[in-house]
Formats: C-alpha cells, structure tokens, sequence
C-alpha cells in the first residue's frame, strides 16, 4: 500500500485507483529500467496526482491558481500547491500532478508517464480491452501511445461540447510537432 501525505482527501476507492496508478507507471518504469532516481519522481507524481480528488471545490478554488471551475480539473492544480507547501520541490513531478487530467506541453518524464497510468490504468470501466492493449504498448512506443490517449482525451472532451484548455491545445500541438 502507498503512502499517501497526511494532507490528502481521498476516498477508498479513489485510493484503490491511486495505486493501480502507481502500479502500472512502476511496471513501465521497470521495463525500461529507468534509474531509480527518476523512478522515485514518476512514484511521487502517482502518489500525489488525486491526493485532493475528494476534497471540496472551495478547498480547492482556494489551492489552486488556476480559473478551472470544477473539480475534475482543479483538484491536480490544488494537489500541486499543496505538495509544494509540504516541501516538493522538483517541477516535474509538480507539473505532472498541475496537469495530469489535461496535458501540459513541457512535460519531462513523469508527467508524461502519469498522463498515462491515469488513463490506462485497469481499474476504469470504459473500453477496457482497449485500454489494456495500449497500456502493454507503451514501453515499446510511448510516444505513439501518448498520442492515441491525448487524441481519446481530446474527443472526449469536444464530445461534450466543452471549449478546449490552452493546456490541452498546446499539448496536442507539441505532440504533433514531434512527430
């Protein structure tokens, strides 16, 4: 079981997600044999991602400084400021649990694995068969994966006749542009 900061509001089953999360970014981090230095900041990235998912809005509104409105996408911004506070100093494992629900285009390493893990993760109920095969393809083509996630994301979202974050747009573009 992980530790979660004594700081997090988090259900049982947010938990439980929390650390399949984490379980699956650490099999990725151990196929490619990644360093354990780096392994520890995809784990401290895992662990904090959701730490405030359950917390309330004003909680949040009042952590965040971003102008995001809801919880679905306030609470990585507020868990961000709040691991800041507890002394997390690294800016990548800050950035990636900022923007782990809508991407962030100077991602280094962790926030890109989070990206992941949190969508593939196998806990979510919806197209799970196709989620299980693009998780077994990202140690062999993280990149291709990242971008068949942010596409899957992003139509989501336009499904939902919601605008698209700067975020999320530049993101995508620097995605595309890397190819």
């Amino acid at each position: 079981m992980i530790e979660l900061p004594g700081w997090a509001v988090v259900s049982p089953e947010r938990r439980a997600h929390i650390e399949r999360v984490a379980a699956l970014a650490a099999s990725w981090c151990e196929a490619w044999n990644l360093p354990q230095p780096e392994r520890a900041r995809v784990h401290r990235a895992a662990t904090l991602h959701d730490s405030l998912r359950d917390a309330p809005l004003a909680e949040l509104k009042a952590l965040s400084r971003l102008d995001w409105q809801t919880s679905e996408l306030l609470h990585g911004p507020a868990a961000a400021e709040r691991a800041r506070q507890d002394g997390e100093q690294d800016r990548g494992v800050l950035d990636a649990v900022c923007y782990h629900t809508v991407g962030w285009a100077a991602w280094d390493q962790p926030g890109r694995i989070l990206y992941l893990a949190d969508y593939l993760e196998p806990g979510r109920a919806f197209e799970r068969t196709e989620r299980a095969a693009l998780a077994a393809r990202v140690p062999g083509d993280m990149s291709g994966v990242l971008r068949a996630v942010a596409q899957a994301r992003i139509r989501w979202v336009t499904a939902q006749g919601w605008p698209m974050l700067k975020e999320t747009v530049d993101f995508w573009n620097a995605l595309v542009a890397g190819d």
